[in-house]
């Protein structure tokens, strides 16, 4: 499964990304603002700092305008994956651009018929949001191993992008269906390597060694 951080904010990027285990970043309008900075400087720097996919969303909701922004975010970097709603409008978008060799990430799915759609748009990447899903009633996790099973049937190439990620085992349980890629808000990912008996194993081991009065020169 690959990681991607789903934030605007260079440090945390900057910090994860020197774990080596970051494999791309997600951004969308709502992220930018709470960054405070100039949209297009931040993506630009952000696509800089990862060599994976780095997601940038266009604003505009009908297809011409969606083109026009594409041209001008897949201007920024090589890496970068034009995010688009799925919309009619959208999976037009997705299928011009796709069909010109862009990374397109379709957002805000909430169905696998809907995925199914963005599959034959030639989508790059789906993002159904497993958390906005539980929050109203649904099964998120069901939702992907749909859009597994689905998949699967016709070997599409698209890849399941799990967003919405509120907790850890949104990505075990999301791993364990077989999606390909999960975004997080950076705490969530560091929260992936925390354990009790981790933490309490490493304080035994450095007790005993402490007791020994060696040093490792």
């Amino acid at each position: 499964m690959k990681f991607f951080a789903d934030t605007a904010e260079i440090s945390e990027i900057r910090e994860l990304a020197e774990t080596g285990l970051l494999d791309g970043v997600t951004t969308n309008p709502s992220l930018i603002h709470k960054s405070g900075r100039d949209f297009l400087e931040v993506v630009g720097e952000i696509a800089s700092v990862v060599g994976g996919p780095v997601s940038a969303e266009v604003v505009a909701l009908d297809y011409e305008g969606m083109m026009r922004e594409a041209e001008v975010l897949r201007k920024i970097a090589g890496n970068i994956a034009i995010k688009v709603p799925l919309t009619p409008a959208g999976l037009h978008a997705c299928k011009s651009l796709t069909g010109d060799g862009t990374m397109v990430n379709v957002t805000l799915c909430f169905s696998a018929a809907q995925a199914l759609l963005a599959a034959k748009a030639g989508a790059t990447f789906i993002s159904p949001f497993v958390g906005r899903h539980d929050d109203v009633g649904f099964d998120g996790m069901q939702l992907i191993a749909d859009i597994r099973m689905i998949y699967d049937n016709y070997d599409y190439a698209t890849q399941i992008l799990v967003a919405s990620v509120r907790h850890p085992m949104h990505v075990v349980e999301a791993a364990k269906i077989g999606a390909d890629v999960m975004t997080a808000p950076p705490k969530i990912i560091w929260q992936l390597f925390k354990h009790p008996l981790t933490e309490s194993g490493i304080a035994s081991f450095l007790k005993d060694w402490e007791s020994t009065g060696q040093a490792i020169v």
